[in-house]
């Protein structure tokens, strides 16, 4: 008699929005009746869920690592099925089936559904626009749109996701309200490129309208925006920005370098001039924004004149949050195809411990100006002695955190509390909370 299998680990790689699709399949899963672990400590299911990411090669690398553990697992007779998905799975999947034969079937990053299939079940549309929330309670991620129709010459994001395709306007306020009816008030609005929101199905940007109206839905605390792209911002957003409170005043936009040549070579249709104005006018716009960025070194043919004008722009920018990465060959992609790697790696590396230093002292000096400020928070956890909570100015699992010792007061997960900052780190902030605070007045 055939096995019956009812328990499924789902291992989650890479970013948020391969987070989503994950908590989508574990909803539909749940609904036929399955057992779902995410990220367990311990593989203990009778199958095994990979999705995978594919951005970069030490993404890729960690992708094919965890396939590889899970196939040994199976191979050994600890593990019943496995079956790989997301981007990773749709790159490269004629090759994974060729090294890793063990996997029982490959799925790509939009045919995920075909899991369901797979195992005996179909799609459920009654769930269409709600999932299984792994993050806390009160914080969800909101997936605006899939794909990019940007052509920069580094990211294989376009080769993996295909053209820009952004949601109804309606079914994101349906999942936002439904989000809100679960306890959740804080959301983190994510895309690939969100400025660019809305051309595909509206003839035109629609980023500004979708915020405006998800701020307008009673419960909605805070909103915060990641993924924006320099070129045509859609300086309207900023306006919804100044003008919502619960609309944080924050936003994720990679600008990736200063230099015009580099600049020119990645094909991002922006000049350093015209990146240095627009960060001017969005602090302008929104008084007290914080910007996070993303730079990357050693992209083919920069020069160490083109590195030392990226030194200067961080120093003078003076980013509030900011990574950086080492440039690498994306199979694939235009600079792949045109462009030789001629920078050494020990160069790359060096640049990159470089910019990082300038940045690191740089945020302490920022962290150590908000002593002594009241600043709204929300707590995520208890960790180590200490509540762990943040700011409208960070978001999770990225960001600086704000540390209140649980010796001090006793403060409820997901709740909102005005705290005056004591201390600060290079990362996090340390905090008290200001005294008279009742349940009344948070969310």
């Amino acid at each position: 008699m055939e096995k019956v299998l009812k328990k499924i680990d789902l291992i989650t790689l890479g970013c948020s929005k391969n987070l989503v699709d994950s908590e989508r399949l574990m909803l539909q899963l749940e609904s036929a009746g399955y057992q779902v672990e995410h990220d367990p400590d311990v593989i203990t299911g009778d199958i095994a869920v990979v999705n995978t990411c594919g951005f970069i090669a030490d993404a890729q690398e960690e992708s094919v690592n965890t396939i590889l553990e899970l196939a040994r697992r199976k191979t050994d007779g600890k593990l019943e099925r496995l079956y790989v998905m997301g981007c990773l799975s749709s790159r490269f999947m004629q090759e994974l089936g060729q090294e890793i034969p063990e996997v029982d079937r490959y799925f790509g990053k939009f045919d995920w559904t075909e899991l369901l299939e797979e195992l005996g079940y179909s799609y459920n549309r009654q769930y269409s626009n709600h999932r299984h929330l792994t993050t806390p309670s009160h914080y969800a991620y909101v997936k605006i749109s899939e794909g990019c129709d940007r052509s920069c010459a580094y990211c294989a994001i376009p080769i993996i996701t295909g053209r820009h395709k952004s949601r109804p306007i309606e079914d994101i306020l349906d999942e936002v309200q439904y989000l809100v009816s679960t306890g959740v008030t804080e959301f983190q609005v994510i895309a690939q490129e969100l400025t660019y929101y809305g051309i595909d199905i509206y003839g035109k940007r629609k980023i500004a309208e979708l915020i405006d109206s998800m701020a307008r839905i009673p419960g909605v605390r805070w909103i915060r925006l990641h993924y924006a792209y320099p070129t045509d911002f859609p300086m309207d957003l900023l306006t919804v920005m100044r003008d919502n409170p619960n609309v944080c005043r924050y936003i994720d936009i990679a600008l990736q370098h200063s230099s015009d040549s580099v600049l020119k070579a990645m094909h991002r249709h922006i000049t350093g001039a015209e990146t240095r104005k627009l960060i001017d006018d969005i602090r302008q716009a929104v008084p007290g924004i914080h910007i996070r960025t993303t730079l990357m070194v050693g992209f083919p043919g920069e020069t160490e004149q083109d590195f030392q004008d990226l030194c200067q722009f961080v120093k003078d920018m003076r980013f509030d949050r900011m990574g950086a990465f080492a440039y690498s060959h994306e199979i694939g992609t235009p600079a792949e195809r045109h462009y030789d790697d001629n920078v050494l790696e020990v160069t790359k590396q060096v640049r990159l411990s470089k910019l990082m230093r300038i940045q690191q002292g740089i945020s302490a000096e920022i962290q150590e100006s908000k002593v002594g400020h009241v600043m709204q928070i929300v707590i995520d956890r208890v960790e180590g002695g200490f509540y762990v909570g943040r700011t409208e100015f960070d978001s999770p699992e990225v960001d600086p955190e704000v540390l209140v010792r649980t010796s001090d007061v006793n403060l409820s997960i997901g709740r909102y509390y005005n705290a005056r900052i004591t201390g600060s780190d290079e990362f996090d902030l340390y905090a008290e909370i200001e005294p008279g605070q009742i349940p009344s007045t948070q969310a």
